[in-house]
């Protein structure tokens, strides 16, 4: 409770953050970022015995995934690289790709909101508790739509 109650008040102060929300995504872009599951995996986990893929993403690679979005019409580049991360849409800890297509470049007012979801749901994949498929569907849900990660984040940790 505590918890999701904090997430409600971390979305609300992301929502009045002082960059102009045209600067960068807030969320990844369908098209750019469709996102993909691991096919070539270093290791298999959790009881449903998902692929995993290493993080492997070199700078070259985070650097024209900030081009590609700045392409776009963003303005990433121009913007302090410290409040960015690429982030994988999928989760590596939920089966996710290193492509490009599951990549974006995420705001530290996104992350903010969504990191500790993610955790949470490769913890409840973990414990057997939660499938791939309806762990992809709340990440992408909570990516596409910031407003609604308290009550996905309430959802899973219900779980």
């Amino acid at each position: 409770m505590l918890k999701s109650l904090t997430l409600a008040i971390v979305v609300s102060l992301a929502s009045t953050f002082s960059v102009a929300a045209e600067n960068f995504p807030k969320g990844p872009d369908a098209t750019l970022t469709p996102g993909d599951l691991c096919t070539h995996p270093d290791s298999y986990r959790y009881p449903e015995k998902i692929k995993y893929c290493s993080r492997d993403v070199s700078s070259g690679e985070k650097r024209e995934i900030f081009v590609e979005y700045d392409q776009i019409g963003y303005r990433t580049r121009s913007m302090n690289r410290g409040d960015f991360k690429i982030d994988h849409y999928i989760p590596l800890c939920a089966g996710g790709s290193n492509a490009a297509k599951n990549l974006w470049p995420q705001h530290r007012s996104v992350y903010i909101i969504t990191d500790e979801l993610e955790g949470l749901i490769c913890e409840k994949m973990s414990e057997g508790v939660l499938k791939q498929k309806e762990a992809i569907e709340l990440i992408k849900r909570a990516k596409n739509n910031l407003d609604q990660a308290p009550e996905i984040q309430h959802y899973v940790e219900s779980l």
